[in-house]
């Protein structure tokens, strides 16, 4: 199994609407490292979902449901989504200033590519963000 992280501004795509419509395709990805990282993602892989920009906090856990299909959304280009499951809210939100002081997670890709909207994750670092939510 793989451990990802996705990241969605509150305004386009909203954890409460996530939890809600229990599942989603995640589309309109239209950076190729990203675009590649959904490739690679396996159904029943784990990701954490990030609200970014107002909220900067890792607020759910979810699951690959559906492996990489076209990407619907695109008008041109070969661009791909993934369907993901939303399993479950973190009882305490993970903002990027503890993500940030935590010295194990000072590699991460969110610290330090931080415009990336689809990331892989170390099942050390997913179990050390699950651990600082719970």
């Amino acid at each position: 199994m793989q451990h990802w992280l996705v990241k969605s501004e509150p305004e386009a795509y909203a954890w409460e609407t996530f939890l809600r419509e229990k599942k989603t395709n995640w589309t309109g990805v239209r950076n190729y490292a990203a675009r590649n990282h959904l490739r690679a993602m396996r159904k029943g892989d784990q990701v954490l979902f990030y609200a970014s920009v107002t909220t900067k906090a890792v607020l759910g856990l979810a699951q690959v449901s559906t492996e990489a299909f076209p990407d619907a959304t695109a008008e041109e280009g070969d661009w791909s989504a993934v369907e993901l499951k939303a399993l479950r809210g973190l009882p305490r939100p993970v903002t990027l200033e503890q993500i940030k002081a935590e010295k194990s997670l000072a590699s991460i890709m969110l610290v330090r590519q931080g415009r990336l909207s689809v990331m892989p994750l170390t099942p050390t670092e997913f179990e050390t963000i699950l651990r600082l939510g719970s």
